[in-house]
């Protein structure tokens, strides 16, 4: 027990969600017989589920700046159904169709950044509003039509890494991407551990170290070779390597840059924000804006992957979405949530939906055990807030090597928040 302290933290439910994670999928594994951490259905899984993460990510600076986003999944579709018509009718090609739903995202989130920034309506409602707006100009636009998208196009959401160089027996860039993860991740680890010393940092033990290393490391080269033992033509697929992208910049945004603690502080308290000098207005526009720019990448991954744009996408979205950051840790009010932990919430729900469906369980069922498990794990978390503990995800991000953070989580107020990360 003393061991699994020092590897924890101290507090053994700090990896809560890691934990019912890797549960889940050795449960389903079991009961499946063995076809949940088969490389067909892992690279499915991901193909299937990476525009719900890519939603989680915008989804989880929303929720940390105090707000909600309902209309995430009416704004994919309606740019979906405007960059499909637009590479059909005006012959664009691919590169300026996606470059067209950014900029349509952009526009979308200005236009519901403007309400809520500085009008001051609540973006539950703004959002609201936008979510039956841009459902009804979805199907305005397309006249309730499915409209297919170029051979180029689908690739954003259904291609994979290429084949490349000798035959190896696995695809070579996908073992060149997870040894890349590896490398980055022990490089981490280092340079952590070493500007803890120069700076008197407490420096966990050396073996505790290795051990979670070798833990990640293996996790990772695992998952490497899923995807890259897959069936001729698939490997590492495109909408991952994208969401991959996303959570290093938004990892790094939210937790290294004054942007990043801005949106903290201005969750945590924003009068006291404001005091401190941040511009909570600004702040609140900019996460509108970044979430329907998401929504609009995650709408044309979404189509690209079912080859054509239809007057029912995006429906119930927004609801995995939150659910996702929710489950990874973030709170109900504001001030609380990590990228990395909303990603570990989105892949426990995937994990969840592909294992039901794999055992065969019914629709219904399936929204049952989907909502208690969304209930559960935010009561779980909400009891240890109220007990005087940090959140499980607040926890975990404190003690895998970034010992001499601030936290947004922990107890530093948030005027000497902005003045120490100024």
């Amino acid at each position: 027990m003393n061991a699994l302290k020092k590897l924890f933290g101290g507090n053994t439910r700090q990896f809560g969600m890691i934990f019912a994670l890797v549960a889940l999928i050795i449960f389903f594994q079991v009961a499946t017989g063995g076809n949940t951490l088969t490389s067909g259905n892992v690279i499915n899984l991901f193909n299937g589920n990476s525009y719900i993460l890519i939603l989680a990510i915008g989804m989880v600076l929303v929720i940390i700046a105090g707000h909600i986003d309902l209309s995430v999944g009416s704004v994919a579709a309606v740019v979906g159904v405007s960059v499909a018509m637009a590479m059909r009718d005006w012959g664009l090609p691919w590169y300026a169709g996606v470059l067209l739903g950014l900029a349509l995202g952009a526009l979308i989130g200005m236009w519901q950044g403007f309400w809520t920034a500085y009008v001051g309506i609540p973006a539950f409602i703004v959002t609201l509003a936008g979510m039956l707006l841009f459902r009804g100009l979805n199907q305005f636009i397309g006249k309730s039509n499915t409209i297919p998208v170029p051979r180029d196009f689908q690739y954003l959401g259904s291609g994979y890494l290429p084949e490349v160089g000798p035959d190896t027996g696995f695809n070579n860039l996908t073992l060149l991407l997870g040894l890349a993860g590896v490398a980055f991740v022990i490089f981490s680890a280092v340079r952590s551990r070493s500007h803890a010393k120069a700076i008197g940092a407490h420096v966990p033990e050396a073996w505790v170290v290795i051990t979670k290393l070798v833990l990640v490391c293996g996790a990772i080269l695992f998952a490497t070779y899923l995807f890259a033992t897959g069936r001729p033509g698939t490997s590492f697929p495109i909408p991952g390597l994208i969401l991959a992208l996303l959570v290093l910049i938004y990892g790094f945004v939210s937790s290294k840059t004054i942007v990043g603690r801005h949106v903290y502080a201005v969750g945590g308290n924003r009068h006291a924000a404001e005091l401190s000098g941040v511009q909570s207005k600004k702040i609140n526009f900019l996460v509108m804006m970044n979430m329907s720019v998401l929504a609009g990448l995650a709408g044309m991954i979404f189509v690209g992957r079912s080859t054509a744009s239809g007057p029912f996408d995006g429906v119930g979205w927004e609801l995995d979405a939150i659910a996702a950051v929710f489950i990874g840790g973030a709170a109900v009010t504001g001030g609380v949530g990590t990228v990395i932990g909303s990603i570990v919430g989105g892949l426990v729900m995937a994990v969840l939906n592909n294992g039901l469906q794999l055992l065969g369980i019914g629709a219904d069922l399936t929204q049952i055990i989907k909502g208690l498990v969304l209930l559960i794990a935010v009561a779980f978390d909400v009891y240890n807030k109220s007990q005087g503990k940090k959140s499980i995800i607040g926890l975990m991000m404190k003690n895998f090597g970034r010992n001499n953070e601030i936290k947004p989580d922990e107890t530093t107020s948030t005027k000497e928040v902005i003045h120490r990360e100024a």
